[in-house]
């Protein structure tokens, strides 16, 4: 029955696939970082973005749903594109420009800033907890950047603005038609980051290299990545219950700690494990909050 409550089992494998789905994301953004050492970053999210479309586009039509519908082009939609150009644009400068580590760390703040925006644009009440969580979760978020340490960089700033995009594009996505299906709204993401590439490749000013195979099958491999990381979130959050499976978001900060440490030989520190400490339980408490506020209705 589509209303019944999950079984253990339906949880079990909804939480299975929200970790598949973190890793996904994880290698996605493993892959990035190495090509963009190798190959501009307009160039790599133009040839990204284009793949992506591509790949919605075929999902789309498997599904019979219309890509061009009236209400892709709605002010809501043009807004969320908007966002989604941001959130695209700098969080791939923030991977390619600063440890994955830390910009994985900063992106774990998300649904802070999305209760924020919620409060603000949609008008959804926040008690006094969960502002007390919102607040403990930004202490986090600058005791991972430490904008007072003789070590800051500014390029730091750079994950927080793709983390703020992102927060956006989420927010307008809830106000998205029903009719608007996660295939269509994939494509015009996909779209938007080939917009956000160009626009990069412009002010950059570098010119496009021709690429060796290697480069070719990272940008491939993060794309099947993305697109697995994609599809295994929207399996997870349809097969378990929302709040039994969300918590696990947070195993993305584990794989991209992890291999930020492995793979790229980043360093940790005793404040940068605190801050993320700090951040994930606020988002934790954020969301324990909202799931005892929808059994209470």
């Amino acid at each position: 029955m589509p209303n019944s409550k999950p079984s253990r089992r339906e949880n079990f494998l909804g939480i299975a696939w929200m970790i598949a789905s973190m890793a996904g994301f994880s290698i996605e953004d493993a892959f990035l970082k190495t090509v963009t050492k190798q190959v501009p970053v307009g160039q790599v999210l133009m040839m990204f973005g284009a793949g992506g479309l591509c790949v919605f586009a075929l999902m789309a039509r498997r599904v019979g749903a219309p890509l061009f519908h009236p209400q892709v082009f709605t002010k809501r939609m043009l807004y969320r594109a908007v966002f989604e150009f941001f959130g695209r644009l700098f969080y791939i400068l923030a991977i390619a420009l600063t440890p994955m580590s830390s910009a994985t760390a900063i992106l774990q703040a998300a649904p802070l800033f999305v209760a924020i925006g919620a409060r603000i644009f949609l008008r959804e009440k926040v008690d006094g907890k969960t502002w007390a969580a919102i607040l403990a979760g930004l202490l986090g978020v600058m005791i991972i950047l430490r904008p007072s340490a003789d070590d800051f960089s500014a390029l730091s700033l750079l994950a927080v603005v793709g983390t703020l995009g992102f927060v956006g594009r989420d927010l307008f996505s809830r106000t998205a038609p029903p009719a608007l299906t996660k295939e269509v709204l994939g494509f015009y993401g996909f779209s938007t980051m080939v917009i956000a590439g160009a626009s990069f490749a412009l002010w950059d000013g570098k010119a496009f290299v021709s690429l060796e195979l290697t480069q070719a099958l990272m940008i491939g491999a993060a794309l099947v990545a993305g697109v697995f990381g994609y599809t295994a979130l929207m399996t997870a959050m349809r097969t378990g219950s929302i709040g039994a499976v969300t918590p696990y978001r947070y195993s993305r900060l584990l794989f991209g700690i992890s291999i930020g440490v492995l793979v790229f030989g980043e360093q940790l520190d005793a404040p940068m494990l605190l801050g993320c400490a700090i951040v994930i339980g606020a988002g934790l408490f954020i969301g324990w909050q909202n799931q005892r506020r929808q059994l209470a209705q």
